[in-house]
């Protein structure tokens, strides 16, 4: 006897006769594949779209805001920057549309917190601009996952849901 018949073989198991199948599901069947993998995020479609932060200090500089106004050129921005997000994401055929908007927040707060520290703006204490910028890092990522969700209705009924 060699040691090749001493090991178990997968030769003549060509069906799933032994495979117990519940009523109502696909579970043994041949043509049945795994459902595939998530597709990646991209991330200088996340870092782009954080990077819309830039548009605060533009404004500034620009003196879009000194004709506006602090509180229409807020609204303003925060409008055009919802609109880009929620009909970039979702009008394109970017995956995972919610993931992708929340580490776009992510990066938006980041760039909101490093234009403070570059530009200047209310003069904090280090352990509150710490507490500050926490706050805003996860404010924006909250906004981020909305506007994520709001994203892929779109896609749902665009019928174009990667």
């Amino acid at each position: 006897m060699s040691w090749r018949a001493a090991l178990p073989s997968v030769t003549g198991m060509d069906d799933n006769s032994n495979v117990p199948i519940s009523p109502g599901s696909n579970a043994g069947h041949r043509h049945e594949r795994p459902d595939p993998p998530e597709p990646p995020v991209s991330w200088p479609l996340v870092v782009g779209l954080g990077s819309l932060a830039l548009l605060w200090p533009l404004a500034e500089l620009t003196h879009v805001s000194a004709a506006l106004g602090e509180a229409a050129t807020a609204l303003v921005l925060l409008l055009l920057v919802a609109v880009l997000w929620i009909g970039g994401v979702g009008m394109f055929r970017v995956p995972r549309p919610v993931l992708t908007l929340t580490l776009a927040g992510v990066v938006y707060g980041l760039f909101l917190m490093v234009l403070r520290l570059v530009f200047g703006g209310p003069g904090f204490s280090p352990p509150i601009f710490v507490v500050a910028s926490v706050i805003e890092v996860g404010r924006s990522a909250v906004l981020g996952a909305f506007a994520g969700v709001a994203a892929s209705g779109v896609q749902r009924l665009l019928g174009r849901r990667a």
